[in-house]
């Protein structure tokens, strides 16, 4: 790439094709959306097979989604009474791409500014600062609409097609002016709401660059970060449901549809596909005020930032201090706790590991918060019996903050990091292997059993809770050394190699997790006033715990265990070892 940019500084003459500056950073910035610092130099090449697995999940949950909006269409029901039903999901879908949108600004928090590593390798190059803002910008912007399209590929035609009105025939489907402007206003409308969820975090991460010192600055984009995607994952949950003339003209609802901007984007849809209603125009009118005022506040706000971190990054440290936890207990002999303590220490300094497992975690709590919402506006109280929905929470949390925790492991705070592990590997492979599966523990199964223990005493009488809590105890021990099989690493510290995930797969399996656990909570719930019942359970897990222990412990103790500090291939060509 260096000798491109140092070739190529001068725009092409006459039939020379070689490629510009402009076209040689764009590629690179825009496969950089995922962070490279997470892969190893041997898989640079699977970067377009996980950014095509995105993709095919985006585009998965549009074709199912396209499939929902097709049972709107009724040619006997009227174009305005059709309209209007359709509020619901119109509403979904705009909600539903915009915290897709947000969750995406989160993602790419590091890539929207360069970081030290590209400000070393450019500055020395005849390369100007406007380039190198203008391919950030376009990189960003195509990420930003391939996001939006994958996810509203197939709703973006159906549901217009089923909101059109009838044609008696294929000339007139074909011409009908209002399907296309139908057409024409859902995707100015996708366009518009993702624009604003994203100009708002671009504008945000541009005002505290530009207010604050580069240190102070990555200290508060690691908070900004994490608020960010707390906030888009609860407003999407937790928002009522508005979607009626009447609840959009209540005068009481006014003050909260002020702060919730799907609504507003609603109503531009509205004015767009030219279905005026009296309770949709004021929500437009604020659609498109708040997408001016983030347009133009974050361009000034990025722009003058810019240039200004360009010199930032250069002059001044790229390392965060580290979080000063001057104390710290025991878990066990001295490298047990070396271990556990390292980990905790990383995943407190290390942004993008949190972001991480605040990904899962935000999966989790989505789930336990729809869950929730829904039994509370039933009415029911939490204390009254050991309802389903607080069962199935709870293990819900611990298997994806097992499960979270488990990942960000694999990932490693920095490719060189691990040297001073292995200059001082003293101790044989099955104690550091053993020591390996205590963090796991610690930074898991006991905080979620720690809370649930502290929910569950409160709203339930104390026998329930604890044989729930013992119960939780043995899923949580089972999941995490199910998880630990074949894990030989320290956390942190080994190459990661990506792309070998199969997202498509890996969503059945979510589900089919998802089924598993719910008839395991229906049985739970029939054992839990059961004494019979409710041993033979305990019996079961207890027997899976100690055969997924075993399993692990087994494997961790073959002569082909090791400690394992660079992820490679799989070898082409694979030996038979019969020299041993």
């Amino acid at each position: 790439m260096m000798r491109k940019l140092f070739n190529d500084h001068r725009p092409p003459a006459g039939n020379d094709r070689r490629p510009t500056q402009f076209r040689v950073l764009y590629r690179q910035f825009l496969f950089r959306i995922v962070d490279l610092e997470l892969l190893s130099a041997s898989a640079q090449g699977d970067i377009g097979k996980l950014l095509g697995q995105f993709a095919a999940l985006l585009i998965f949950f549009s074709a199912w989604l396209g499939l929902a909006t097709l049972g709107f269409w009724d040619a006997q029901k009227p174009r305005e009474a059709l309209m209007v039903g359709a509020w619901g999901m119109e509403h979904f879908l705009i909600a539903t791409t915009m915290l897709v949108v947000g969750l995406f600004a989160v993602l790419s928090w590091d890539s929207t500014f360069p970081d030290r590593r590209d400000v070393m390798v450019l500055a020395p190059l005849p390369v100007r600062a406007r380039t190198l803002f203008l391919t950030k910008v376009a990189a960003a912007a195509t990420s930003l609409g391939l996001t939006i399209a994958g996810f509203n590929a197939f709703t973006g035609f159906t549901l217009p097609l089923a909101l059109a009105p009838a044609s008696s025939n294929l000339l007139e489907l074909i011409l009908s002016s209002a399907r296309y402007r139908l057409i024409a206003g859902y995707w100015i409308t996708m366009i518009s709401a993702g624009g604003f969820i994203f100009c708002s975090v671009l504008g945000l991460q541009g005002l505290a660059a530009q207010l604050l010192p580069r240190r102070q600055f990555l200290r508060l984009s690691a908070l900004l970060q994490l608020a960010a995607f707390c906030l888009f994952l609860s407003v999407y949950f937790l928002q009522p449901s508005l979607t009626t003339p009447e609840d959009l003209s209540d005068p009481r609802n006014q003050r909260l549809l002020a702060w919730l901007p799907s609504y507003w984007f609603l109503g531009l849809f509205q004015e767009l596909s030219g279905f005026r209603h009296a309770a949709t125009v004021p929500l437009a009118w604020r659609a498109l005020t708040g997408l001016a005022i983030a347009g133009s506040g974050t361009a000034a706000a990025y722009t003058l930032s810019y240039f200004r971190t360009l010199r930032k990054i250069v002059e001044q440290p790229d390392i965060m201090p580290g979080s000063r936890l001057h104390w710290l207990p025991r878990f066990g002999n001295s490298l047990e706790t070396a271990i556990v303590q390292f980990s905790v220490r990383a995943l407190l300094r290390s942004s993008k590991h949190r972001v991480m497992l605040a990904f899962y975690l935000g999966i989790g709590f989505a789930i336990a918060i729809s869950l929730m919402k829904s039994r509370v506006s039933h009415g029911e109280n939490f204390a009254d019996r050991a309802n389903a929905p607080l069962l199935f929470s709870s293990f819900v949390i611990m298997s994806v903050w097992v499960i979270g925790t488990r990942v960000v492991f694999s990932m490693p705070l920095a490719l060189q990091a691990n040297w001073v592990f292995r200059i001082t590997e003293v101790r044989g492979t099955r104690e550091y292997l053993a020591a390996i599966r205590r963090p796991l523990f610690v930074l898991s199964v006991a905080p979620v059993w720690a809370l649930s223990a502290a929910l569950l005493l409160s709203v339930w009488p104390w026998k329930l809770a604890v044989a729930h809590l013992v119960v939780l105890v043995l899923w949580g021990i089972m999941l995490a050394y199910l998880s630990l099989h074949g894990f030989q690493k320290i956390p942190f510290t080994c190459s990661y190699l990506p792309g070998k995930s199969v997202f498509h797969i890996a969503f059945l399996a979510a589900l089919g997790f998802l089924y598993l656990i719910l008839w395991g909570v229906g049985f739970e719930g029939r054992a839990l006033y059961n004494p019979i019942g409710y041993v033979k359970m305990l019996v079961i897990l207890g027997i899976a715990a100690v055969l997924a222990r075993w399993r692990t412990v087994a494997l961790a103790k073959s002569e082909e265990a090791i400690v394992q500090f660079e992820e490679v291939q799989p070898a082409d060509v694979f030996v038979l070892g019969l020299y041993r």
